[in-house]
């Protein structure tokens, strides 16, 4: 197993602590296991590049561990009414969208590799910047409109990433069946 497929396994053990945390109203300690998850994301992806240790199960199992803890975490916090529920609703829709698109293209043999977009990636940093600003206004008393601010933008680009891959998918999608008309015809 290469150091990053463990540090993302890593990521994915911690979701179970950081929810009971969470719902045990603990906070501080919470926040903590979040950034220690965050840092095995960056430190993951990092060790991949520069010591040529990606693999083909990390290509799979790092988004679905950012998805885990990213749609376990909202739900908790919507649970504990410290992130709104609709928010949860774009976020959570967005990722069940991905997944269903994913599982489609496997079940009908549509060969695809998965390579977050730039808009992928910033909207994943904003639902991060989120959740600590979600743990941190209690603890730290900041202004509500930081987060509110905060949700509003995620919610944005959540959203403009869910259009986008959808307009990605359906590109995939008709290039395979074109494809296939293709070689039907030979």
């Amino acid at each position: 197993m290469t150091i990053p497929n463990a540090l993302t396994l890593v990521r994915i053990i911690l979701i179970p602590l950081l929810v009971i945390l969470l719902l045990e109203n603990q906070l501080d300690k919470a926040l903590g296991i979040f950034v220690v998850a965050g840092v095995t994301d960056a430190l993951d992806g990092l060790i991949a590049r520069m010591f040529h240790q990606k693999s083909k199960l990390g290509a799979y199992l790092d988004p679905l561990a950012d998805k885990l803890l990213l749609v376990t975490t909202y739900l908790t916090l919507a649970h504990l009414s410290l992130l709104p529920v609709w928010l949860v609703v774009i976020v959570v829709s967005r990722d069940l969208f991905i997944v269903l698109g994913v599982m489609t293209f496997l079940f009908h043999g549509v060969k695809f590799e998965i390579h977050p977009s730039i808009l992928s990636k910033i909207t994943t940093l904003m639902q991060i910047i989120t959740v600590i600003l979600g743990l941190s206004s209690p603890l730290f008393g900041f202004h509500k409109v930081w987060l509110s601010s905060s949700c509003v933008a995620t919610a944005m680009v959540t959203t403009a990433s869910g259009f986008h891959y959808l307009i990605t998918g359906i590109k995939i999608w008709e290039d395979t069946r074109v494809n296939d008309h293709v070689e039907a015809e030979k």
